[in-house]
């Protein structure tokens, strides 16, 4: 049994946030509560025991949240889970539906449906009724060329509009979407869409990036080359640059855009393909991650609309970039009928308040930011509360790498008491989050509010004990509807099931450490493939950049535990120095005491290194995996790819550490 409980030993940390009791009454998981209670005879007096309801009747809630939201479909809704066993669980079988109908059902108005923000300023708004027309189009198009249900549609495409129309064509006709940014070259970009075989690329010319202007027309050209089932590639120009090449099977967006159409969904089944999402591909081969139309409209439903309490009209922004799960989150705010908004450029251009002049320009409700960027803004001394009109502001979302308290103590003292800060922990796996918040929970610093709901999430110990005020694995004990349908390339099901089942057998592995407070609250310490581990002592790594990245002279740390050949095993902190500070002894000693203080002893590292940079995934994840392997002696070549690198030169720095602590 999955019981979230709410006991505590001892005296409790007090929350830094409390729900106001009219906000909580006025959510929309209220009503969904007094909703799923008269169908049970069932009372959920708070969060807790909806959650308990929602991983202990996993039917009948997922019925619930399908009625609640009204979801649109042919067939028998009533038959909800055929089997719950993992892998292998199916959901609503023999129900037929679509994701882009339900994105396009909110009306056809001449509000803002995308608000699209280049990083120079040019601001493009599509309205509901524009959306649906060049959704409509550009399905036509598509038809025309010969694409149906089951094709992959690929685009190397900027965070403009082009790419949600794109995206909602190609599912409202059945095929199947994948993207990825400009970021990525020709090689990167192909090193997960050849694997696709797709008929159709959508491609822009280029993309602006912290005031210049990169030009990715010769990318565009290099990855037709590689894709050579392609039938036409659209040309989209984000930059107004002409595509050198003269081919009819280049089309103009403008083309593509043009027919006055009406949308025609098809209805597809519950578990087909909806889009491939690729893992970070710094072991390998990118991994191609299957999600099916309906788990995704479920998932998204619920954790939108009511964990986020996202209505229609609102405006939702979350910095992200086609290369993140995030930006599939953002389009699905269409799903409750949401303005989402798009930015395309560097969040501290021309200034490190950018995204916080876009959120009161815009008058948005939920913001999304990753704990970098709140850590960096504390730094700069910015003050969004006092300078900017953010009234409409009452959610900001964080995700990517474990929150900080004393970032959630910046958010209540230089943007508001009243913004709920909601540190999320999910994966492009599920496309969604394991651990949140609501409008009705309330939130400690450093720490997750709760379990979401649907998701049956424990923390483990080796023998598959559940432990609580412990640190463990993260386990989902119960399916959830957005898991993977599958992997691409993956015939049997064998890189699917070793991925996620291979260490508790019909239990879903996430790869995080994590713990679940007795008052139900969840703390994530990082990656368990990548724990520190001094003397058969684990500690996560979140914990020192907890304490070193809230330091003045340290822009961003990495923090790696190597076992070495010889037995031995080496523990460095490298930091990236704020300009003109130095890493002298002093500097160290306050490095070291902190840590040994607000962490702990054990956390104290063997050496503190200056580098000039930490590398990332293109989703802004530290490579603390590949940089452990390379320092255990593993080729730079075999630890990660360099396309799936922020900054390679970053990245080639480290081997200069290897020889030393390797050979000797």
């Amino acid at each position: 049994m999955n019981t979230l409980s709410t006991t505590t030993t001892g005296a409790a940390p007090e929350p830094i946030w409390t729900p106001d009791p009219e906000r909580v009454a006025r959510a929309r998981i209220t009503e969904f509560a007094d909703f799923a209670a008269a169908r049970t005879g069932a009372v959920y007096p708070d969060y807790h025991d909806l959650w308990n309801f929602s991983v202990e009747e996993p039917s009948a809630f997922w019925s619930a949240v399908w009625d609640f939201f009204d979801i649109a479909a042919d067939g028998d809704a009533g038959e909800v889970l055929t089997d719950a066993a993992m892998p292998g669980a199916r959901w609503f079988p023999g129900t037929r539906l679509n994701y882009t109908e339900h994105a396009l059902r909110h009306g056809d108005s001449p509000e803002a449906a995308i608000i699209s923000i280049a990083e120079d300023g040019v601001t493009t708004e599509i309205s509901w009724t524009q959306l649906r027309r060049q959704v409509a189009a550009v399905a036509a198009w598509l038809r025309e060329q010969g694409v149906g249900v089951g094709d992959r549609v690929v685009g190397y495409l900027p965070n403009t509009f082009h790419a949600v129309v794109a995206f909602l064509a190609t599912a409202g006709i059945g095929a199947v979407w994948s993207a990825c940014g400009q970021d990525y070259g020709a090689s990167g970009a192909a090193s997960r869409f050849a694997q696709l075989d797709p008929v159709i690329l959508v491609a822009a010319d280029g993309y602006r990036w912290n005031g210049r202007v990169h030009d990715r027309r010769g990318d565009v050209a290099d990855l037709v080359r590689q894709l050579p089932t392609l039938r036409s590639t659209v040309h989209v120009p984000v930059l107004g640059l002409l595509l050198d090449v003269d081919d009819a099977q280049h089309v103009p967006w403008d083309e593509v855009t043009a027919a006055d159409a009406e949308p025609d969904f098809v209805r597809v089944e519950f578990d087909a393909p909806l889009w491939v999402l690729f893992s970070s591909g710094t072991t390998g081969l990118p991994k191609g991650i299957v999600h099916g139309h309906g788990g995704v409209i479920l998932d998204h439903h619920k954790l939108l609309g009511l964990h986020n309490d996202l209505r229609a009209g609102e405006r939702f922004f979350w910095y992200t970039t086609p290369n993140w799960m995030m930006w599939n989150m953002v389009v699905s705010g269409l799903l409750v009928g949401a303005t989402i908004v798009l930015y395309d450029g560097s969040p501290a251009h021309p200034d490190p308040q950018r995204l916080w002049d876009i959120a009161a320009e815009h008058r948005v409700s939920v913001l999304g930011l990753s704990p970098g960027y709140l850590l960096g803004c504390a730094k700069a001394g910015l003050e969004p509360g006092r300078d900017l009109d953010l009234r409409a502001l009452r959610l900001i979302g964080s995700t990517g790498a474990p929150l900080p308290p004393q970032s959630y103590q910046w958010v209540r003292d230089h943007v508001g008491d009243r913004v709920q800060v909601a540190s999320t922990s999910g994966g492009t796996d599920v496309v969604s989050g394991f651990a949140g918040s609501a409008p009705t929970t309330a939130v400690w610093p450093g720490e997750i509010s709760a379990p979401l709901l649907g998701v049956a999430l424990a923390a483990w110990d080796a023998d598959g004990t559940p432990v609580v005020d412990e640190v463990g694995e993260l386990v989902v004990t119960t399916p959830m509807p957005s898991m993977p349908i599958y992997f691409w390339n993956d015939p049997d099901g064998t890189r699917y099931r070793d991925a996620y089942f291979g260490t508790y057998p019909g239990v879903w592995r996430h790869g995080d450490w994590v713990t679940v407070t007795a008052r139900g609250s969840v703390v994530i310490s990082g990656r368990s493939d990548s724990t520190l581990n001094r003397q058969g002592v684990r500690l996560g790594s979140a914990d020192v950049y907890d304490v070193v990245e809230d330091l003045p002279e340290i822009r961003e740390a990495l923090v790696i535990g190597a076992e070495l050949a010889d037995g031995g095993y080496w523990m460095p902190l490298f930091v990236v120095l704020a300009d003109e500070t130095d890493l002298d002894d002093e500097l160290r000693e306050r490095i070291v005491a902190a840590i040994g203080t607000q962490a702990s002893p054990r956390h104290v590292p063997d050496e503190i290194i200056a580098v000039p940079a930490i590398p990332h995934t293109r989703t802004g994840k530290k490579l603390e995996v590949p940089i452990k392997r390379l320092l255990q002696g593993a080729p730079i070549e075999k630890v990660v790819g360099s396309d799936t690198v922020d900054d390679s030169a970053s990245l080639q720095y480290f081997t200069r550490f290897v020889p030393r602590k390797v050979q000797s």
